[in-house]
């Protein structure tokens, strides 16, 4: 009895991290096309959706789903198929993969077990949306979706306020009015894009504030995905109050230990790592 081969690829053994179209098929990379050609399976977040793209292509590499529902129960399994000396690429359902979806927890398993992991650059919402929507562009933090409960919502908001960048989220469409009331309420009426359906035939930007923006979704419920930019305060010196020093802080070490939380929150005040570093310590014994 022998044990079975490898699945055939024609490139490195290596888990490839796919960026596909956001919307316009054309946007996909010579690059991207040739690794999907090349690897011995493609991870998708959903089949039905990949299959579009890789029979546009012609693209014949076998599929398996990869989504949150079973990463946890999957990923052992791609990390042996790794292990064994075979290629996968991980695929979202569009843009960038691990941008506000699964594949974290592999992408750290892989290195974390040995393995490589390659990327694959390509189509990004975030920044295609940034990079049209005519906001500041200095600097910039995704925040993805607002939480849905309540308290949570809360407390990423206090951290969004205090954040001296444009903030760039996600939303749908039966949310993006509450979540514009949302912000309105925590960080003022301050300069916002709404960028939908990007790269796809009704692409359109609107271009106002959050007050504005509320009042016209209001008139007519949109379409289509979202990307919401919303630009800092006009006013400096907020970042300085130490009340809000420490909503950032206590926001970030719910996600962080202390070292990384010191250094995002110092990256977004201007102030020393060191010093933030100490209040951490400070409020960990409070």
């Amino acid at each position: 009895m022998t044990s079975k081969s490898p699945a055939k690829s024609n490139v490195p053994s290596a888990l490839y991290v796919v960026a596909t179209p956001i919307g316009n098929l054309k946007d996909m990379t010579y690059r991207a096309v040739e690794t999907l050609k090349s690897v011995a399976v493609v991870a998708c977040e959903d089949t039905r959706t990949s299959h579009v793209l890789l029979q546009h292509y012609g693209i014949e590499t076998p599929t398996l789903s990869f989504h949150e529902h079973n990463s946890a129960s999957m990923q052992d399994t791609l990390i042996t198929r790794l292990a064994a000396g075979e290629s996968i690429a991980l695929l979202s359902d569009a843009g960038t993969p691990l941008v506000s979806d699964p594949g974290e927890s592999l992408v750290k398993a892989v290195w974390e077990t040995g393995h490589r992991v390659i990327p694959i650059p390509g189509a990004s919402a975030t920044m295609t949306a940034l990079s049209a929507a005519g906001v500041a562009t200095d600097g910039f933090y995704f925040a993805g979706f607002l939480p849905t409960k309540a308290s949570e919502r809360e407390a990423r908001l206090a951290f969004l306020r205090a954040l001296p960048v444009t903030i760039i989220m996600f939303e749908a469409p039966h949310r993006i009015l509450e979540t514009l009331e949302h912000l309105l309420a925590s960080l003022g009426n301050r300069t916002a894009v709404i960028a939908r359906e990007l790269t796809k035939t009704y692409e359109t930007f609107h271009r106002g504030t959050l007050a504005s923006l509320a009042e016209t979704m209001k008139e007519k419920t949109p379409k289509g995905e979202m990307v919401l930019l919303v630009e800092p305060a006009v006013s400096e010196g907020a970042l300085q109050d130490s009340a809000m020093i420490d909503t950032l802080l206590k926001d970030a070490l719910t996600r962080l230990p202390k070292s990384a939380a010191a250094a995002e929150v110092a990256k977004a005040t201007g102030l020393t790592r060191q010093e933030i570093y100490a209040r951490a310590i400070a409020l960990s014994t409070q």
